[in-house]
């Protein structure tokens, strides 16, 4: 049988977004890390209608966060360490 799961890694281990209940203690796995820019929104709690009023809350400062003067926010530590 194979059941797939998303999940989320911190300090050493893979924790679960979803609970499983027709799986039995002890049964081996395997994982595979997906790197990604994206934000899953539900694995921090937050639901649709909380992401759209975020979207909407946040869209007036979208164009400041687009200029390209911004830009140097990208990598802010590294360029802070060599001023």
């Amino acid at each position: 049988m194979l059941t797939t799961v998303e999940g989320i890694y911190r300090n050493g281990r893979v924790e679960l977004i979803e609970q499983l209940t027709d799986v039995n203690e002890g049964t081996r796995v395997i994982v595979t890390f997906i790197k990604s820019d994206e934000i899953n929104l539900a694995s921090q709690g937050i639901n649709a209608t909380q992401a759209e009023i975020l979207r909407r809350n946040l869209e007036p400062f979208a164009d400041d966060w687009d200029s390209s003067e911004m830009s140097i926010y990208d990598n802010y530590d590294t360029a802070k360490t060599n001023l």
